[in-house]
């Protein structure tokens, strides 16, 4: 087995051996006593991440699925997408295979969607619901939630949100921020196998979709809030990997999403800082693709000279025994990702870092 501290993708992030070995519990009736007291140990777990009173929504799916399940149970009417990147214009893809009316502002990769863009297209009052990826998984940006929430409600809009690569690394107030819906999955920041996900529904949200027609059946979420209330879910669930969310709750617990939010930061902060040093020692045009101030703390996108493409350094990193990503969507073979995210340390960061940059610079003395 590879020891843990080499798997650096931003997503599936690495998992630890406790958390693997957790899924080997037996399995149990999923509609009795032992799989709710389960059920409710999560919710406790679950609930400080998302810095919510309400529930948590646990489906067995990836995201996608509750990406979908935030469409199909908004308000009847228009989406105004915020495209920034590949997931945000998965995102504006989703609603449109639902049947909705979309228009997409933005479109620049480089940066977070400009609040002025998405207030004048909400004055039209044409809008329903806004979706936003908050942390681009494709290009590292960041993108700030309050004001948008602040936006969509003072126009009558629900404001839908991707915190796939955010959550449980990045800071979010579901409450305080008045977030309507967000979502993530289980195999990103909270470092727990791919399958599951989690989301969050205000209780207006809740009230207004119980009115929506066609909500479909598997993501219907007025169905989610019924069960999550009985600490059930509406389908079966995934049983094993419940019992690694359990383990890896306590985990989180234990941290506390406070000291996790700054560990993240501290590794951001550590991987700019090298992308810096990198650029001064070798004199070649290495930069981060998202600005400054707009850099998610979980994922970084560097952008690579020209003549070093990205999948090679990726093959050549992984020959010294570390993971990391190629650019992805039109930034691929562009840009190389680093996933600084989940239960990962500054100790094996550095370890990471030190071999990216021992990769590049033979790149750069090839001659690419």
């Amino acid at each position: 087995m590879t020891a843990f501290g080499t798997f650096f993708l931003p997503g599936p992030t690495e998992v630890r051996p406790e958390v693997l070995a957790a899924m080997q519990g037996p399995m149990l009736p999923h509609r009795g006593a032992a799989f709710e007291a389960l059920f409710a140990r999560i919710q406790g777990h679950l609930r400080p991440v998302f810095r919510t009173a309400r529930p948590v929504y646990v489906a067995t799916a990836s995201a996608t699925g509750l990406m979908e399940g935030a469409i199909r149970c908004a308000p009847s009417g228009a989406v105004l997408a915020l495209v920034n990147g590949a997931f945000s214009e998965r995102f504006a893809q989703i609603a449109e295979a639902c049947g909705r009316p979309v228009t997409r502002v933005g479109g620049e990769w480089h940066r977070a969607v400009p609040l002025d863009a998405v207030e004048a297209a909400l004055r039209t009052g044409r809008y329903a619901a806004v979706t936003v990826v908050h942390s681009e998984t494709s290009t590292g940006v960041l993108t700030p939630l309050p004001p948008l929430a602040q936006l969509a409600r003072a126009h009558g809009a629900r404001l839908l949100v991707d915190s796939v690569t955010g959550l449980g690394g990045a800071p979010v107030e579901t409450d305080a921020w008045g977030l309507d819906f967000v979502l993530t999955g289980s195999q990103k920041a909270l470092a727990l196998p791919p399958g599951l996900a989690f989301g969050v529904a205000s209780a207006d949200y809740i009230r207004d979709a119980a009115a929506v027609p066609g909500r479909g059946l598997y993501f219907d979420l007025v169905e989610y809030e019924e069960a999550v209330h009985k600490h059930q879910t509406p389908n079966t669930p995934a049983l094993s990997l419940l019992y690694a969310t359990d383990v890896q709750g306590a985990h989180l617990a234990a941290e506390t999403v406070e000291a996790r939010w700054a560990r993240h930061a501290a590794m951001a902060a550590a991987t700019h800082a090298w992308v810096g040093t990198l650029r001064d020692a070798t004199g070649a045009p290495f930069c981060i693709y998202a600005p400054a101030g707009e850099r998610s703390p979980t994922v970084t996108a560097v952008a690579l000279p020209p003549g070093v493409a990205g999948g090679e350094v990726v093959r050549d990193v992984a020959r010294a025994g570390f993971t990391i990503g190629d650019g992805y969507g039109r930034l691929k073979g562009r840009t190389i990702r680093i996933g600084h995210m989940g239960d990962h340390t500054m100790e094996g960061l550095s370890r990471c870092l030190a071999a990216v940059g021992d990769a590049l610079r033979a790149r750069l003395a090839a001659g690419g």
